[in-house]
């Protein structure tokens, strides 16, 4: 009897966005267990995502189907307990102190780069590329990013340069080889030092377990590629004085980031479990209260589409490749890691969220930074 009050209200609900229970087109989902129902209203977005993740219901198109919830703001409506005890939970703790930082590399990161290297280009680079006009392939925009980093930061070579969330080394191999500067790059996940020193090596590039808390050395120019989304509202402040703490008067500090309109203190329940834990969208309010007093924004630059698709992109590769690493990587896995790609590619499609890079110098340095558009 509820299943079939609750198949009415989701029925409508779902209509209203033009998407069918059990419909033919690419959108519409094929409900396999009604149960599905039930954990949707008891458990929110947690229960909808752990119920693809069993197989209770699939879609041709998840990527579309998301887009036109994300579109309307219906994923808003969509709360549950989980999402309740979420924001409860952010709001008592510091869940990015320096005791809980390696948690997101050891759960998503530390993975293993066997998946990543059949996801990613060959610059293993896990962020938003940009799809300039003349960019063709997922690779020539991971390097069009970096080289417009570069710009804006104006890196000349004899610069030391600090990396904050180096990843797998790419944007500090990319530096030290064509601007002929010196990086240090710091990350929080085992498995990305390894990486990073071995493709680092040879150059003039040093790769640390550590974190960013924990540094007390001055650099020409800082960036940030990716990072930023780990380090928690109650953290914003103390990161830009770490930032400036570590920066030359006269340097410049860029900080790409994903980012949301609304102010928020914590993530999606089902992210927040099965992707990147302790983790959370700044917005454009907490980024400019955070940095107020230590520095200039220069500019601030949205390029949010490109990432839907640098996404599908990272979905295709890891379709295609999936067979590669299937017996480490089981069905579960595979269905997990496809829901979280494609329901990120419609949260940027439809500028649910954002990517943005944002450019610093030291408040009241003076320096002229050279133009780049």
């Amino acid at each position: 009897m509820l299943n079939k009050i609750l198949l009415d209200k989701y029925s409508k609900f779902l209509s209203s966005v033009d998407i069918e229970i059990n419909g033919d087109r690419l959108w519409d989902i094929q409900v396999h267990d009604s149960d599905l129902f039930k954990s949707i209203l008891f458990n929110g977005s947690l229960g909808l995502g752990e119920s693809y993740m069993k197989g209770w219901f699939d879609c041709q198109r998840l990527d579309i189907f998301f887009e036109k919830i994300f579109t309307d703001g219906l994923n808003e409506q969509i709360g549950g307990i989980p999402k309740i005890l979420s924001t409860v939970k952010s709001k008592l703790r510091n869940l990015q102190s320096i005791s809980r930082a390696f948690q997101v590399g050891e759960q998503h990161y530390d993975i293993g780069n066997d998946l990543f290297a059949v996801m990613l280009d060959k610059t293993m680079t896990y962020t938003c590329g940009y799809w300039s006009n003349d960019v063709q392939t997922l690779e020539q925009s991971q390097l069009a990013k970096l080289d417009l980093v570069a710009k804006k930061l104006d890196l000349r070579p004899g610069m030391k340069v600090l990396d904050i969330g180096c990843g797998w080394g790419g944007a500090a191999k990319h530096f030290s080889s064509h601007y002929g500067v010196k990086v240090l790059g710091i990350t929080i996940s085992k498995e990305q030092v390894d990486y990073a020193q071995e493709q680092c090596k040879g150059l003039n590039v040093e790769i640390r377990l550590v974190d960013y808390r924990d540094l007390n050395e001055e650099f020409d120019a800082i960036y940030s590629i990716g990072m930023f989304e780990a380090v928690g509202y109650k953290n914003y402040r103390n990161f830009f004085e770490v930032v400036r703490r570590c920066l030359k008067s006269d340097g410049a500090f860029l900080l790409h980031t994903i980012g949301s309109d609304i102010s928020t203190t914590s993530t999606d329940p089902w992210v927040e479990k099965y992707i990147f834990p302790n983790g959370m969208m700044p917005s454009a309010k907490q980024i400019t209260e955070a940095c107020e007093g230590l520095f200039s924004i220069a500019d601030w630059h949205n390029f949010g589409t490109d990432y839907d698709k640098t996404i599908m992109c990272w979905y295709e590769n890891f379709t295609t490749n999936y067979k590669l690493i299937k017996e480490k990587y089981d069905e579960r896995f595979y269905r997990m890691w496809t829901y979280w790609l494609l329901i990120s590619a419609a949260s940027f499609r439809t500028k649910a969220n954002h990517l943005w890079q944002i450019l610093y110098t030291a408040e009241g340095s003076g320096r002229k930074l050279i133009g780049y558009r």
